[in-house]
């Protein structure tokens, strides 16, 4: 079995579409999903940035606002194997890698099987996953960053794709625990769902209370996303923006000679190389959306409140005065020169 270093070293595979197919089959997946998802434009594109960066989606927002809806239509959408976990109190790690049972083979002898958790799917809701302790949500860990999974010494590829769209209330709300650092910065995006409008709650009610359901069309599968991920990457930048990138993540960081007054002021920590390379893979995506061969600096601007919102980590004196880190994102932006 190969280490997940050797599969990191091993070629990336080559493109099998045309980046006007890409863009095509992307604002068809989108579409398919506004058919159940109403409004949330936003919110929608965000998480199929994501999914065809490979990464995973952190969303944030109160109950009842469509967050495990989505992510099920996006399976539907998508053709891919959907598992839900939902995280609770007293769940444990077993309870979504899975564990090692002995059973008996065809001679009667004892042997050790692995029964594989609900980890082991292309999409993985991870419903209200700040219900659960810090022990269990350190579960997900590995299959984010490496899609693998250890159990008894022994390594367990994932499907490919893989994509874990985990779901959180506001800390505010009772019987929820802070994520982990280190689990925030395996999140690709953290994307915050907001309210609908009026003219969308009549809209919602429309679809949702009458004899007819919205049903998607199925426009992609678990190949097609695979290949379409593979083209992201082949999108070229120039070494200008790049280096604007480089600049942005720099003036997260408070002790470099680089740092804005607003991180200064209000950043406990800076955002990592994660950070950059979630702001790269997504300005890739988002030209490639908009039909350009090129990643531009509006690309990394669009990119940077979802890719960095969690990456920075707040001081007490932004905690005091109420500052969100959207606030501290934008006034880096405001800062940095492009050139």
């Amino acid at each position: 079995m190969t280490t997940p270093q050797q599969q990191a070293a091993a070629p990336q595979p080559q493109p099998r579409m045309s980046p006007e197919e890409f863009r095509q089959r992307a604002l068809a997946i989108e579409a398919e999903v506004s058919q159940v998802i109403v409004g949330q434009r936003e919110l929608i594109r965000q998480s199929v940035v994501t999914l065809l960066a490979g990464g995973n989606a952190l969303l944030e927002g109160v109950p009842g606002l469509a967050k495990t809806t989505l992510v099920r239509t996006l399976s539907e959408v998508i053709d891919c194997r959907f598992s839900r976990i939902q995280f609770t109190p007293d769940l444990m790690p077993a309870d979504i890698v899975g564990t090692t049972l002995i059973s008996e083979d065809e001679h009667g002898r004892k042997v050790f099987r692995f029964e594989p958790g609900p980890i082991f799917a292309n999409l993985v809701l991870a419903d209200e996953i700040n219900r659960a302790t810090p022990k269990t949500q350190s579960a997900l860990l590995e299959a984010m960053q490496e899609h693998t999974v250890t159990v008894s010494k022994t390594i367990h590829q994932l499907a490919s794709p893989f994509f874990v769209l985990a779901t959180q209330n506001p800390l505010e709300m009772e019987g929820t625990y802070p994520l982990p650092e280190a689990q925030l910065d395996r999140f690709f995006y953290k994307i915050h769902v907001t309210y609908p409008t009026m003219a969308e709650l009549v809209e919602i009610a429309n679809r949702t209370t009458g004899n007819r359901m919205p049903q998607p069309r199925k426009v992609a599968n678990g190949a097609l996303i695979s290949d379409m991920q593979a083209l992201a990457r082949t999108v070229p930048i120039a070494s200008h923006v790049l280096t604007y990138a480089a600049k942005l993540i720099t003036a997260t960081q408070p002790h470099t000679p680089e740092a804005p007054s607003v991180t200064r002021q209000y950043i406990r920590y800076g955002a990592s190389p994660r950070g950059m390379q979630a702001l790269i893979l997504a300005g890739k995506i988002l030209a490639l959306l908009d039909g350009r061969l090129n990643v531009a600096f509006n690309d990394l601007k669009m990119a940077a409140i979802p890719a960095l919102r969690h990456r920075c980590i707040l001081n007490f004196e932004a905690q005091n005065e109420g500052i969100s880190t959207d606030e501290v994102v934008m006034g880096i932006l405001e800062t940095v020169k492009e050139a």
